[in-house]
């Protein structure tokens, strides 16, 4: 009786792998034609560029301007370029590094990012930031451990061990345009 049930749940398991293993229905080429032409009018082709001034704190910022601005921007970071403009980052996987690392603000950056159409957020590809030399340096946060890079603060992805700011001399990666001032 017990072996019966036993052949039986192989069976049973070879059928269900054969069935997930199964190649799924081929797509009619129209329909691939079209779904490739809609990733592509998706793609984002904005130029890489560089950004140059401090990221700091919008509301202070808005506060040295006269703008009075309540507790919603207390924790909104934007650069605040050479020419004064304030561009909000997006907290993603490279920005998000502004919003918890206080290291990081109010000091000179050059940040490698892009900026899309009707949208006025950066975002952040590459952070550079300068030492006391003035010298840029490319800055990532690295475990020791496992000398791997990371792009925010947290334990390391691999063994959970603390990670630290790292910065290392590094020159602007050649594909970057420089932003022109207006």
């Amino acid at each position: 009786m017990w072996s019966r049930w036993v052949i039986s749940l192989g069976f049973a398991l070879i059928a269900l792998a054969w069935c997930l293993a199964k190649e799924p229905a081929s797509v009619p080429v129209a329909e691939t034609v079209a779904n490739s032409k809609a990733v592509a009018k998706d793609k984002d082709d904005s130029a890489k560029e560089l950004f140059s001034g401090k990221v700091v704190i919008v509301q202070d910022a808005l506060k040295r301007r006269g703008v009075k601005a309540f507790d919603e921007f207390k924790s909104l970071v934007a650069l605040e370029t050479d020419d004064g403009e304030l561009i909000p980052i997006v907290p993603d996987w490279r920005g998000r590094a502004f919003y918890q690392d206080e290291r990081l603000r109010d000091r000179r950056v050059d940040l490698v990012g892009t900026r899309r159409k009707a949208a006025p957020y950066l975002q952040v590809l590459m952070i550079f930031v300068f030492d006391e030399m003035g010298a840029r340096q490319y800055m990532d946060y690295w475990c020791d451990i496992c000398s791997i890079p990371m792009y925010e603060i947290k334990p390391c992805d691999c063994c959970q061990a603390e990670n630290r700011l790292r910065t290392q001399p590094q020159e602007l990666p050649a594909f970057v345009k420089k932003k022109v001032s207006k």
